[in-house]
């Protein structure tokens, strides 16, 4: 996919995105609760989690159908929520205790501990409402339950003790010790890959893969790779960038005595683990069954997720 057909993809995908969560996160939650919800998820971040969905949904042919399509903008929705909600009890004093995230305050800062707390809350909770329409809300989706509760499964899995939250433990558990790199590699694929292997899963879940097809399986090795790609990256990115540039504090992890992939393996070392995990994610998507074409999209993400700088 050249970089003007992504970007034309992308654009489009990322306008379904903010349009439908403008939508859905009301403005209207009571004593100022959607104020902070809107602000902790509209207009900002890189939206890869909805962007993978949206790109393993079109490899599977998730939108062949009319709830097919609904059904990934729905899931792209909702991995963003989960996400968002994650950033903001990340960022409160009791865990990280970070002041700037996107570029600007974080919620905590902007609206005080307490309601942070329940804006995550309720974006958590909003996440699979979003997934579970009503049929008198005309959402293709609603005539599936069954899809509806794969989806939930697959989120659920990926937020809980098996995936962020277990990590977010870990890590918590880890500042100032050291970690060998077994211990790191689990900490990354919870904390971080466990969501974006998701947001893979749920698109191809979309499109009617079974867990027994080769397809789901490659794609599934595929979101594996990115997810502990992804942290990688962003640990060579906290050691090696400015605030101003990644939008959030720079150099937060060494600060707080954490254990890193640069802090075990040094940059070169970390940056080659990526590449390494670039190269397994795209034999991965040549041993799906799937055409280049249809996994162009997914192609391109990884690339880009290895080589950003922010």
């Amino acid at each position: 996919m050249s970089p003007e057909v992504f970007k034309d993809w992308s654009a489009q995908v990322l306008a379904r995105v903010e349009s439908a969560l403008s939508e859905w996160v009301p403005a209207s939650a009571p004593a100022g609760l959607g104020d902070a919800m809107r602000y902790g998820v509209l207009d900002g971040g890189k939206r890869l989690r909805a962007l993978l969905v949206q790109a393993a949904a079109d490899a599977a042919g998730a939108g062949a159908t009319a709830q097919g399509r609904d059904a990934a903008l729905r899931a792209a929705c909702a991995v963003e929520l989960i996400h968002a909600y994650s950033l903001i009890h990340d960022d409160m004093p009791c865990m990280d205790n970070d002041v700037l995230r996107r570029g600007k305050p974080t919620v905590h800062v902007q609206f005080g501990e307490a309601q942070a707390m329940l804006a995550g809350d309720a974006m958590q909770a909003l996440a699979f409402e979003v997934l579970t329409p009503d049929a008198d809300e005309g959402a293709p989706a609603a005539t599936d339950p069954v899809l509806q509760a794969r989806l939930c499964r697959l989120l659920a899995r990926a937020s809980g003790q098996s995936g962020m939250a277990g990590g977010q433990a870990i890590d918590l558990a880890s500042v100032g010790h050291a970690l060998d790199e077994a211990t790191l590699r689990d900490m990354h694929q919870r904390k971080t890959g466990a969501l974006l292997r998701a947001s893979v899963q749920m698109g191809a879940a979309c499109a009617g893969l079974q867990t027994d097809s080769a397809a789901w399986k490659a794609l599934t090795e595929y979101g594996h790779a990115m997810g502990l790609a992804f942290q990688i990256v962003d640990d060579v990115l906290d050691a090696t960038q400015g605030s101003e540039t990644l939008g959030k504090t720079a150099g937060k992890d060494a600060d707080a005595n954490k254990p890193t992939y640069v802090s075990l393996l040094g940059l070169q070392g970390a940056r080659d683990e990526a590449d390494g995990l670039l190269r397994q994610s795209l034999a991965a998507l040549a041993r799906s069954g799937l055409s280049a074409a249809d996994t162009a999209a997914l192609a391109a993400l990884a690339e880009r997720i290895v080589h950003r700088d922010h």
